[in-house]
């Protein structure tokens, strides 16, 4: 029950410890004048297609903070939230930071954070040294969709950086889905060794 509440087990979606990509691939990131954002979804068909230790650590977060998440999510009457790694981080000294001012537009429809779920001490001064980070999992109420364009806002500033991210995550999922399946192969099932 508390994996379906999480959306650690997906429909339709690839086996983990075949994807090759990057974090900072798929991340969202944009700036102010004083912090830089970054935004990466922790819905399991895209971190299933990051690079296996990168999916073991996010996934891994998930998991650590489970007990947390569950009860932020039915103190808030979420039934499945979607859950997003949020990450500020300053770029001068003292940068301040509003976490409730994300947004995401997915659908034609703005999405604000319905929970924060922090994950760095430095969450609750709302305020960061240059080069500091901090770093939360929000929870959104579910219809979010990243298999399709969204947009991310912040403070009046916005980043469609999602549709790039979409591109290399479906040419992913074919290559993924052909190592999966090349690894059940029996040896010398394939034709042609080597």
């Amino acid at each position: 029950m508390l994996a379906l509440v999480l959306g650690l087990i997906a429909q339709d979606t690839v086996p983990p410890g075949y994807g090759s990509l990057k974090r900072d691939e798929v991340v969202v990131r944009f700036a102010t004048a004083t912090i830089e954002i970054q935004v990466l979804p922790l819905d399991e068909q895209v971190i299933r297609l990051l690079a296996p230790d990168t999916y073991l650590s996010l996934s891994g977060l998930v998991r650590s903070r489970a007990e947390e998440i569950r009860t932020t999510a039915e103190r808030t009457a979420l039934d499945q939230p979607t859950l997003v790694l949020i990450t500020f981080f300053g770029l001068v000294p003292q940068a301040r930071f509003n976490p409730e001012d994300i947004g995401i537009t997915s659908r034609g429809r703005l999405f604000r954070p319905a929970a924060i779920v922090p994950i760095s001490s430095a969450w609750g001064s709302y305020q960061l040294e240059a080069r500091e980070q901090a770093a939360a999992i929000y929870l959104f109420d579910r219809g979010i969709t990243f298999g399709e364009t969204l947009t991310v806002s912040y403070q009046g500033m916005s980043s469609e950086a999602w549709s790039r991210a979409i591109r290399l995550l479906d040419q992913e999922r074919a290559r993924v889905r052909a190592r999966a399946q090349a690894a059940q192969l029996p040896p010398g099932g394939g034709g042609g060794g080597s």
